[in-house]
């Protein structure tokens, strides 16, 4: 018989629900109970997910699950990943790891101490498109210059973070997981528009081995704009990644290669490689230092707003 993992999900608002709904398709693990403090919430998802146990707090299960999916806002992430990896509980984190980088390298340390997995929900790089990197590797290498845009119009929700924190920390992650080299400064300008943190930022990243990064992020565009483009002296490779869509220019051929690649379901994939990661013994496919680095290079995006100038990385 298949082992279950016990599981726990932690956060039921904004994205906790569709974290719920997986848990509940997948064959590896076994939903345990729904956390969420808000009673209304309960009988909303109660009417959807019948079979689900709602409890107000962890503590109410902590003996009965082996792992915890957290998809509560940012500021309690860095407590509630503390306290299940005290527990001895493997843990699957939704993107940041946590508000700051002294409280991620605090979990980096709990991490090695307890060796249970940490997951964080990078979910940009299950994109199917970055399966065919190795055919289009030319693209990928050498002296580079890559550009990374993700606007939409806005929306009202996650305006307790910046767009730094909310949004660009997908393309941060990209850009390391992609070029494997993190960055070595950051210059960033930014505006604030409809609440009183960052709506817009661009930044400018500079790399030791021949690439540049720019990156463009904001929640007050009037549409939906979310691409990666990269330009060397091979052409230019350009990702759609809002219609899954890639398009390759080529500096010898005057056609423009146009080609689709089908949608994945990213949350959905995620928690089956953080099962399978458990059940396997394996490491996690997006892991701690991962997570950790990407904290970094937001605080560090946030310092040269603030400064308003050119800022070491490390």
């Amino acid at each position: 018989m298949t082992k279950k993992i016990k599981v726990a999900i932690i956060g039921c608002g904004f994205l906790g629900k569709w974290h719920l709904e997986k848990a509940l398709s997948l064959t590896d693990c076994e939903v345990i109970a729904a956390v969420e403090p808000n009673p209304e919430v309960w009988k909303t998802l109660g009417e959807k997910f019948p079979k689900v146990k709602f409890v107000k707090d962890i503590s109410e299960v902590m003996n009965e699950i082996e792992a915890a999916v957290v998809a509560t806002p940012t500021s309690l992430h860095y407590q509630l990943v503390t306290q299940l990896l005290e527990a001895n509980k493997h843990v699957f984190c939704e993107k940041p790891l946590t508000s700051t980088f002294e409280e991620a390298k605090e979990i980096q340390k709990l991490a090695f101490k307890t060796k249970k997995i940490v997951q964080v929900g990078h979910s940009e790089r299950f994109h199917e498109v970055w399966d065919y990197k190795e055919k289009y590797s030319e693209f990928f290498t050498g002296d580079l210059t890559i550009r990374m845009n993700r606007l939409a119009p806005f929306k009202g929700r996650a305006t307790d973070v910046d767009v730094v924190q909310d949004l660009m920390i997908h393309d941060l992650d990209l850009l390391v997981h992609l070029f494997h080299e993190k960055p070595r400064q950051v210059r960033a300008i930014g505006h604030k528009i409809r609440t009183d943190k960052w709506d817009y930022v661009s930044a400018q990243f500079f790399f030791k081995h021949g690439k540049d990064a720019f990156i463009t992020v904001g929640r007050n565009h009037i549409k939906e704009v979310r691409d990666i483009e990269m330009t060397n002296k091979h052409g230019c490779f350009f990702v759609d990644l809002m219609n899954k869509e890639y398009k390759v220019a080529r500096f010898n051929q005057l056609d423009v290669e146009t080609q689709s690649y089908p949608s994945r379901d990213h949350l959905l994939l995620e928690q089956k490689e953080f099962y399978r990661s458990i059940i396997d013994n394996q490491p996690a496919i997006v892991d701690v230092h991962d997570g950790v680095t990407a904290v970094l290079l937001v605080e560090k995006v946030l310092e040269s707003l603030e400064k308003r100038q050119l800022v070491d990385i490390e």
